[in-house]
């Protein structure tokens, strides 16, 4: 039995917010389960987050106050809470003053997603979210799959489906097509059950389609190994519905901004075996990333 999490990163609204939108899903077996939720709880306790939600966007924004605190990064964690929560404090009481309420809103947002955070400095918590990938990187029974949708080229007429619809049929033919390939003749047949952060939008939305799935198969294959809907939870208490955030939000900055570092981390998960491509990126066919190069070498592979 495999799990595979899975979160978004972007929108796929067009043009929304952002050029990508990108659905990833990690996939471990059940029996590994408990060891990898160890590991990512044994990383957050190191960095003084035990019982925090691993967010990757709101972790590695900017948080300006620190910048303005003297000597901030010499303080320690007690020390750098207290600062920069009253900092935070006579910052929203200003603005609550002299500027509109929508800019009030957004900012009073910014610091309650990131109250958190705010004990540790900007070069800390990019090295915590790298410690994270690592720590995935490492794990070897562990697959990644993903669509990366460049929306400035998604053609619904060729795709007919939604941008969303779209990605999530990727991924879940991917993983049909993993457990089909690692199930023994001999052995009982390999199950998988995807596990989505809840949104009721999009529960709504992919519970439907899943049940088309296993009536009638996807664009790619049969849906025979991956039983049930998709279990939707809440991601502020699922670690590694966290970690799936954080493959998404990798390999859309990758695609988007070209930023190599959590991208070359946790690719080393994708599936890109003989016959098989994990991640996927719709594109142009001139575009040159590395997800693309993938793609290319395993099309010359099937000649």
């Amino acid at each position: 039995m495999y799990l595979c999490y899975v979160d978004e990163s972007g929108t796929p609204d067009i043009p929304g917010n952002s050029n990508h939108f990108v659905l990833a899903g990690i996939s471990i077996p059940i029996g590994h389960w408990r060891a990898a939720d160890q590991d990512i709880s044994t990383i957050l306790r190191r960095w003084g987050l035990v019982g925090q939600e691993l967010h990757t966007t709101w972790i590695l924004r900017s948080y300006r106050e620190q910048s303005l605190i003297p000597d901030f990064q010499n303080l320690s964690w007690d020390q750098r809470r207290a600062v920069a929560k009253h900092a935070r404090a006579r910052q929203l009481r200003n603005l609550k003053k002299t500027a509109t309420y929508k800019l009030y809103k957004r900012v009073r947002k910014n610091y309650d997603h990131t109250q958190a955070y705010v004990h540790l400095t900007r070069d800390d918590r990019e090295q915590f979210v790298r410690e994270v990938a690592d720590c995935v990187a490492g794990w070897g029974c562990a697959r990644l799959f993903a669509e990366c949708v460049d929306k400035r080229h998604f053609d619904h007429g060729l795709a007919l489906r939604s941008v969303g619809e779209h990605a999530f049929e990727q991924v879940v033919s991917r993983f049909e097509q993993y457990l089909a390939s690692i199930e023994s003749p001999d052995a009982s047949p390999c199950h998988g059950l995807i596990v989505h952060d809840n949104n009721e939008t999009v529960a709504k939305r992919h519970t439907g389609l899943m049940r088309r799935f296993h009536e009638q198969g996807t664009l790619f294959t049969k849906i025979e190994r991956i039983i049930e809907t998709p279990l939707f939870v809440d991601s502020s208490l699922t670690s590694m519905v966290q970690v799936a955030d954080l493959c998404a939000y990798a390999l859309r900055r990758y695609v988007e901004n070209q930023e190599t570092d959590l991208f070359t981390r946790i690719f080393t998960r994708a599936r890109c075996e003989p016959g098989a491509v994990g991640v996927g990126h719709y594109a142009p066919a001139t575009c040159t990333c590395e997800i693309c190069r993938c793609q290319r070498l395993e099309k010359e592979l099937q000649k």
